[in-house]
């Protein structure tokens, strides 16, 4: 595609706007699971079974389902190596590179700030619970 054309789509998108495509980006972007496969493969290339270690509490079938969609939107590369057994390589993309800056200061942030979250949420009349609030937003 003509970088002329691309640069002007870019100008036009909106994320305010409901029909933009960028929705789907942010998506993709605001899950947990995409923040912590993404902050782990930073720096070198990880095996499924090194992901699946290092994230605790994610299913092989979500570990399968975030790096297809992360393979899909070019963010993380897959290399499969002609070896017996099967020898599969997940690592960042130039583009998941530049993306992994921006999770790892939401990670560091919120790590940083859970005694003031949890304290908050216990003013709130939470007692101290770890679960995020549902139903949170305008209604439908």
């Amino acid at each position: 595609m003509d970088s002329n054309i691309i640069e002007s789509q870019c100008k036009s998108y909106d994320a305010f706007r409901r029909s933009c495509p960028s929705h789907t980006v942010l998506e993709v972007l605001a899950n947990k699971w995409t923040l912590l496969v993404v902050s782990s493969l930073r720096g070198k290339a990880h095996r499924f079974g090194e992901l699946s270690r290092r994230i605790e509490g994610i299913t092989p079938k979500m570990l399968t389902q975030t790096l297809k969609i992360l393979e899909r939107d070019g963010l993380v590369q897959r290399t499969m190596y002609p070896v017996i057994p099967p020898r599969v390589d997940y690592e960042l993309t130039l583009l998941g590179g530049e993306l992994v800056e921006l999770l790892d200061a939401i990670r560091f942030w919120s790590e940083q700030h859970v005694p003031d979250i949890l304290k908050a949420r216990q003013a709130a009349g939470l007692r101290g619970s770890t679960e995020p609030l549902t139903g949170i937003g305008p209604a439908r």
